[in-house]
């Protein structure tokens, strides 16, 4: 685990900020004041994505799943990932994987209340191989799961990206599902955006809609496919359209 150091800000936290939260710190609040005042839409998009993730992880539920695995999960924020699923499966697992002290903390708290359906996983999900058999101490891989990459592949190469969705997705069985979401710009000048975050904490990269499809490899997409998260809804016929704005949340799940 890294070591915690409050004047370097972190993506969790961060991100937790744009969604209203209280864990945080003065430098990662700076560093989300700068972001927002360059691009004042990021906390909408943060609560869009964030609400398409409790979308998908009921929806989940609801096929029968019982198992998830949210890597890079961040703040266990709500609607958490275990609080949707349970939803619909009361006694769903889930299995919560991040490197970020301030994250372990909260959900280790979770384990300490005595919660015997969630497991947390201190890694770096760069890492496949570890990351999985860690992950098996609390979730059957020889059973369908629920894998769930939120806000996560904007922070690597598209061809990064792709590796790594197809590296986890070959350990996971047929009718598992693979949830995706990412951030988009869509204004002309979104590099300059995205500099401050990739010189202060990690690169980010403006993934555009086809190279975020193509994270899904092989696997069939769920309809509506990969669509702007506000539309991500399975069985939604209402074709309304969308108001142009400067970004969207890019967002999709597919079938194992």
């Amino acid at each position: 685990m890294p070591q915690f150091n409050p004047s370097v800000p972190s993506i969790a936290r961060v991100y937790d900020f744009f969604l209203g939260g209280k864990d945080n710190f003065a430098a990662d609040r700076a560093l989300a004041e700068q972001q927002i005042a360059f691009a004042p839409l990021i906390p909408v998009l943060a609560r869009e994505n964030r609400q398409f993730l409790a979308r998908a992880a009921t929806w989940a539920a609801h096929q029968g799943i019982t198992q998830f695995i949210d890597l890079g999960c961040g703040m266990p924020t709500t609607p958490s990932t275990h609080e949707s699923a349970r939803a619909e499966i009361p006694d769903a697992k889930v299995a919560y994987v991040d490197n970020d002290p301030v994250v372990l903390s909260h959900l280790n708290a979770l384990v300490a209340k005595g919660d015997p359906g969630i497991t947390v996983v201190d890694g770096d999900v760069r890492e496949p191989a570890a990351i999985l058999a860690a992950v098996a101490g609390g979730i059957d891989l020889a059973e369908p799961a629920c894998l769930i990459m939120g806000y996560l592949l904007h922070f690597s190469a598209p061809q990064a990206a792709r590796d790594l969705v197809a590296s986890y997705a070959a350990a996971l069985v047929p009718g598992s599902y693979v949830v995706i979401s990412a951030v988009r710009a869509d204004r002309e000048d979104a590099e300059e955006g995205f500099g401050g975050y990739s010189e202060s904490v990690i690169r980010v990269y403006n993934h555009s809609p086809a190279d975020f499809a193509a994270f899904f490899g092989h696997l069939e997409l769920v309809p509506p496919g990969a669509v702007d998260a506000r539309l991500w809804r399975p069985g939604w016929e209402d074709a309304t359209e969308l108001r142009r704005r400067d970004g969207h949340v890019m967002a999709a799940v597919a079938q194992v």
